[in-house]
This record gives C-alpha cells, sequence and structure tokens, in this order.
C-alpha cells in the first residue's frame, strides 16, 4: 500500500471526476489520502470528502500565501473532528515577496505570526504538522525549534532537499517526497534522497502540482505517487514493495491513523 499524504482533493480541478481519480489510485494500490488545508475556503469541502470516503482524511491550516484568511477560532471548529489529522499545510514562503525592503520584512513578520499561531494549535490539540518551507529553511527550522514543534512532529512537504533541514528528524520531522524527484533537474534531492533516514520518509503528490514524469504537464493525482515510490525504490536500491510498506507505516505512524 501507498498513503499520498499530500493532495488537494478539494482542488477545482477534481471536482468533475473526483470519484474516477479515487478509484484509479485506489486500484493502482494507494490506500490512503491526506488533504491538506491550505485555502480556507475549501476547508467544508475537504472534510464533506473526507466524510464520504473512509481512507480520506483532511488536515486545518493555511498556507502562507493565504495567510491573511488565517482565523483560529474558525479552525478549531474542525480541528476535533474524528478525520482530522494534521495542522498546516502552515509555514514560510519567500518565493514571491515583492515590493521595497520595508513591505517584504512586513510580509515575512506576518507569516511568521501565522506560522507559530499554527504551530500553537497543533501543540494545544496534539496533532502532527504540515509544514510548506520554500526559499526559507532557516527561518523555518528556527521557528519549530524555538517554539518547541517537536512536541508534536509532522512533514516537512515537498523537501526541498536542503541538508539544513535533515537534522530535523531528531525533532520527530518526517521529510514528503513527491513528483520532483522525478525531474531531470533534481540533482540535489537525489543526492540528499539515500541522507534521510529511512524511518522518516514519506510519499505524497501535491497534486494537482508537480505531476511526476513521465505525466509532466498533466494534472497530478494519488496514483502517480506509484512513479515517485518507483523512483526511490531504484535510486536507494530497495525493494519497490518494501518501500511502499516503510513509507506506509511511517504515515501511519505520524498521522496516528489506521
Amino acid at each position: 500500500m501507498i498513503i499520498d499524504t499530500h493532495v488537494h482533493l478539494d482542488d477545482e480541478r477534481y471536482k468533475d471526476d473526483l470519484d474516477e481519480v479515487l478509484n484509479r489510485a485506489r486500484e493502482g494500490g494507494v490506500g490512503r489520502f491526506i488533504i491538506p488545508g491550505a485555502d480556507p475556503k475549501n476547508l467544508k469541502r475537504a472534510v464533506e470528502i473526507a466524510q464520504n470516503n473512509s481512507d480520506v482524511f483532511f488536515a486545518a491550516g493555511v498556507h502562507p500565501y493565504d495567510m491573511d484568511a488565517f482565523d483560529a477560532l474558525e479552525f478549531e471548529k474542525y480541528i476535533n473532528h474524528p478525520k482530522c489529522v494534521a495542522i498546516g499545510e502552515c509555514g514560510l514562503d519567500y518565493f514571491r515577496l515583492d515590493g521595497t525592503d520595508e513591505a517584504k520584512d512586513i510580509e515575512k513578520k506576518r507569516q511568521k505570526e501565522i506560522f507559530i499561531a499554527q504551530i500553537e494549535l497543533a501543540k494545544k490539540y496534539k496533532k502532527p504538522l504540515i509544514v510548506h518551507i520554500r526559499d526559507a529553511s532557516r527561518d523555518s527550522k528556527e521557528i519549530l525549534l524555538n517554539y518547541n514543534a517537536a512536541e508534536v512532529g509532522g512533514v516537512l512537504h515537498c523537501y526541498n532537499a536542503d541538508e539544513e533541514l535533515l537534522s530535523l528528524a531528531n525533532d520527530g520531522f518526517y521529510f514528503g517526497i513527491g513528483g520532483v524527484l522525478t525531474f531531470s533537474n533534481a540533482k540535489k534531492l537525489l543526492h540528499v534522497l539515500p541522507k534521510i533516514p529511512h524511518d522518516r520518509l514519506l510519499i505524497e503528490t501535491d497534486g494537482p502540482y508537480l505531476t511526476p514524469s513521465p505525466h509532466r504537464g498533466e494534472r497530478n493525482e494519488p496514483f502517480y505517487t506509484t512513479f515517485v515510490a518507483k523512483k526511490i525504490s531504484e535510486l536507494l536500491e530497495i525493494p519497490l514493495e518494501k518501500i511502499e510498506n516503510i513509507t506506509s507505516q511511517n504515515a501511519l505512524r505520524l498521522f496516528d491513523i489506521s
């Protein structure tokens, strides 16, 4: 079994054929699906999908790009739902910062505040974190350590191959590996992958984004985790069945699902 630990099934691009997408994945060996919280306006849809499918779970959180929509009281309505398994995706993303240096600093400060608020929610409700980091490794790591995120642990979603973050494996963090691993320009990730402890590896799609080869340019979907698993198996020289088992057991343990 494979577990897709990060797939935006609540995205509009799955609206017309969600059942087919899920069934195609199930037939290919994908046994669980986790919808991260990114844009709060989609949260009700994520809950609905999880309620209608026994193998789908969701997280409550807000992506850095949607930080102005963060409302802790609103999220708390969903956190105790039996299908809510994590807080996030939360974190820092400096990739799109623009404007003056002052404007950038203001946005960074706000992103940090919302990230910290979600870490505190995770600790309050004893849920792991789904962490989004882009062009912000140092600040993200500092916050995770300074605010004792190790109390709950979590996953560095779409792990960016920054070796500075590898030490977070010692603080209860896992590393989400997705379609980027199959890209021809993923040399950094190819180099770092063998350094990740096997008991800290997770598989994800980030669907509908970051579609793996040989389907780049198409909408990503959970079935394509099979290409990621095969690539990990090839690179680590570990049988595919064992990779599927290791990563699934890791996901079941982190998110406390069965």
